[in-house]
């Protein structure tokens, strides 16, 4: 396991029913709303759509968010916000790592459920 790899308590988490081709992640669900730790190790597409708030930041890679027509490039430290709303995509890269809060607890589902 390298120092950015999730340790495998993460990994023992329900794993996300994600519909993004490449990208897999972890669930952490609250009444509050729900935490992904995802990662992906090829180029994975996230077409443009929008949902309640969410807050992430990038451990490892690199990510490219367009949030209401404007695109920046994050990577390991940065956090993004996303408003509640707000129309959104993005490419992933291969190596990314990050840990995303969604308000919406029903964001995703475990897999098999």
């Amino acid at each position: 396991m390298s120092s950015s790899d999730f340790p495998p308590f993460v990994k023992s988490l329900p794993e996300a029913d994600l519909p993004f081709v490449g990208l897999r992640g972890w669930l952490l669900i609250s009444d509050a709303g729900l935490v992904l730790f995802n990662e992906s190790d090829i180029e994975a597409t996230v077409p443009e759509h929008s949902h309640g708030e969410q807050w992430g930041i990038v451990i490892d890679g690199e990510i490219e968010l367009t949030i209401g027509g404007t695109r920046r490039t994050y990577r390991p430290g940065d956090t993004y916000f996303i408003p509640s709303g707000a129309l959104h995509k993005a490419t992933i890269h291969p190596g990314f790592r990050a840990v995303d809060y969604f308000a919406d607890k029903g964001r995703y589902k475990p897999r098999g459920i």
